[in-house]
């Protein structure tokens, strides 16, 4: 049972982080995080899929409760952006282990790969302009935050073992307390 209540704590932190940092990117930079070109910083949060799998149903909910909830979404956008984040993040979770040179190249695409298709094909219902071309600018998108963005999270996440002071396993294991800080875990 703490095992299933930990999931959903987890999955429930990473869906308020993901609304709270859309809201914000939206409030100081209007139509940023919902054109055609997004640069939705939250989308750098897809690599908490690669640590964890309740980031797959915390990020789409996520997903779903800001589409669902911003007045400028498109009519679709909320099944068809949350459908895009959900096969994003599970085929991030798969491919995980899957490293070039110790790196997650495959699983980084995937947010791209599966969000070009799904909301290219939702902006070219919907605002026309083309498949191919609404796909490439969502793509060039979700590019810049999972390579820029989500690459800088993820050598943070992997270099810092600071993510395991939250671990009751990994306390335990190391036979430390919550108030104990493994040393150099800071420098």
């Amino acid at each position: 049972m703490r095992k299933k209540s930990r999931f959903l704590a987890h999955g429930a932190l990473i869906a308020a982080l993901y609304v709270a940092l859309t809201y914000l990117q939206n409030f100081l930079l209007p139509g940023s995080a919902s054109m055609a070109i997004q640069f939705r910083v939250s989308e750098a949060l897809c690599v908490l899929a690669l640590y964890t799998p309740a980031a797959i149903p915390g990020l789409t909910i996520g997903c779903l409760l800001f589409n669902i909830s911003f007045a400028g979404a498109l009519p679709l956008d909320f099944l068809v952006g949350t459908l895009a984040t959900l096969l994003a993040t599970a085929g991030m979770y798969g491919l995980r282990n899957v490293k070039i040179k110790g790196y997650p190249l495959l699983a980084m695409l995937l947010p791209a790969i599966s969000n070009a298709l799904l909301v290219g094909w939702e902006l070219s219902v919907y605002i026309g302009g083309g498949f191919w071309l609404n796909a490439l600018y969502v793509a060039i998108g979700e590019l810049a935050v999972l390579l820029g963005l989500g690459t800088a999270l993820y050598y943070t996440l992997r270099t810092r073992a600071w993510i395991n002071c939250f671990d009751p396993v990994s306390l335990r294991k190391q036979k430390m307390t919550f108030g104990d800080i493994p040393k150099g875990h800071f420098s």
